[in-house]
């Protein structure tokens, strides 16, 4: 179990010295005992406030986080575990509401048990509140960053956690739709963590308390810098000069379509590592589809900062991609449009993973998917071939009208071997057919697919 920070102290850790104002509460009438009568609700809210000094279970306010300032909803789990009723609602409403006038991003700093049973039907009609708030910031294409603290459970986690752009998680924090009081018996508690739901997808990553200024301060400068001009197209990488072609790292063009296949398959090519390395002076990732796959080792994907701007990145790592990368990777296409972040996406892979789990997992339409969201994408995207361009599964990656290869890379319709074995030839025809396929990036070029080679 993770150390249950109050709000006070969570907004101390992540803030920037004195700059935190709280907003001004919201005034509501109560009845006496709240909205059901319940007999001693007034006492017990008394009594939480004494224990913690605070009016209710979120703390609401304005502050800068190394240097960006944002909106910080902190929950007080001390008073009454942390949960919403309707004036926990009224301040999260209205501090949604001055995000949006004054154009901040949302930092939602979780630690609740869920809804107030006290208030009955009418806390858990809350979450419809905040959904709506958090809907309207997304419209108004503010960023949301959640901080997950233990526990975050039931709706706050259905909501401001699961429902924010980007999900970071406190190491050993209890994370679950289901508190623990109301799980079946049996129930693995492994599967209630941070750490449980960055493995599956529903969090980004895990951030050490001692971390969590620097990251969020990252994140939040990244997301909130917006940018109308494409991403200037990465350089090759490699070595250069009439003593290496032929040779592993050429920047020379491949003399044959078997030549440049040969290239892209080699081991020692430059990865897509080395290439987001080269181009960003940092670099922050996301994980997950949100829809419960694992995370794709194939499938890189992040924001980073190129020369002083921030840039969305989507990479494939040279195998072939699984439908949790592909959907991955249209979450972040999807997210940097909205933000008005340009993005890059680097292709590499021998085609879409095509055993029999990743068609159980939707293949297809994770595939179709990506397609949608980069033809759908107002912001401007830049592809980069940096190695094997294998068929639909590397196509729905790529930039339609603004797509670059390097020296050593290909892109083609199939695999030069598959194309034979369905034209019926003999093995000793594959590099014909490759030639016969026009998949070296001149020929790209000169077929009008690629707007050209990258720069050395």
């Amino acid at each position: 179990m993770a150390d249950r920070l109050s709000a006070r102290e969570i907004l101390a850790l992540v803030t920037d010295d004195s700059t935190f104002a709280e907003l001004p509460p919201p005034e509501r009438d109560s009845a006496p005992d709240g909205p059901l009568g319940w007999r001693g609700y007034d006492g017990s809210r008394l009594r939480a406030a004494e224990r913690t000094g605070e009016e209710e279970s979120v703390v609401c306010g304005t502050a800068l986080v190394e240097g960006t300032r944002a909106v910080l909803l902190a929950f007080e789990f001390g008073f009454l575990g942390g949960s919403l009723g309707e004036r926990t609602g009224d301040r999260l409403e209205a501090a949604y509401a001055h995000a949006r006038r004054y154009r901040l991003p949302v930092v939602p700093l979780i630690a609740t048990g869920g809804s107030r049973m006290q208030e009955g039907m009418l806390a858990l009609t809350q979450l419809q509140r905040v959904a709506r708030q958090s809907v309207l910031t997304r419209e108004a294409r503010l960023p949301q960053i959640a901080v997950l603290r233990d526990p975050t459970t039931g709706g706050g986690w259905a909501t401001l956690g699961a429902g924010a752009d980007v999900v970071l998680a406190l190491p050993g924090a209890q994370v679950g739709f289901a508190g623990s009081r109301v799980r079946p018996p049996d129930a693995d508690p492994a599967a209630y963590t941070a750490e449980a739901q960055v493995a599956a997808g529903a969090a980004d990553a895990l951030v050490p308390p001692e971390q969590l200024r620097t990251t969020l301060g990252r994140w939040l400068r990244l997301l909130t810098a917006t940018s109308e001009a494409p991403a200037p197209v990465p350089a090759a990488l490699g070595s250069s000069g009439p003593e290496a072609q032929g040779h592993v790292g050429s920047l020379e063009l491949p003399a044959t379509g078997w030549d440049a296949v040969r290239r892209a398959r080699s081991p020692e090519r430059p990865r897509s590592d080395a290439y987001l390395d080269a181009y960003f002076t940092h670099r922050v990732t996301i994980t997950g589809d949100r829809a419960g796959g694992t995370d794709d080792e194939g499938m890189l994907c992040g924001f980073g900062e190129h020369e002083g701007r921030s840039v969305a990145y989507a990479a494939q790592t040279g195998t072939a991609t699984r439908p949790a990368g592909y959907r991955t990777a249209a979450r972040l296409i999807r997210l940097a449009d909205r933000l008005r972040i340009p993005v890059l996406t680097l292709v590499d892979t021998p085609g879409a993973a095509n055993d029999a789990e990743a068609e159980r997992q939707g293949a297809g339409a994770a595939i179709a998917d990506l397609f949608s969201a980069l033809a759908a994408a107002r912001t401007p995207v830049t592809t980069l071939v940096i190695g094997e361009g294998g068929s639909g599964g590397a196509l729905a990656l790529a930039a339609p009208g603004n797509t670059w290869a390097t020296p050593d890379s290909y892109f083609s319709v199939i695999a030069p071997e598959l194309a034979a074995a369905i034209l019926k030839r003999p093995g000793e025809q594959v590099e014909a057919t490759a030639d016969q396929l026009r998949i070296r990036p001149q020929d790209l070029v000169e077929l009008g697919v690629i707007r050209g080679i990258a720069p050395t």
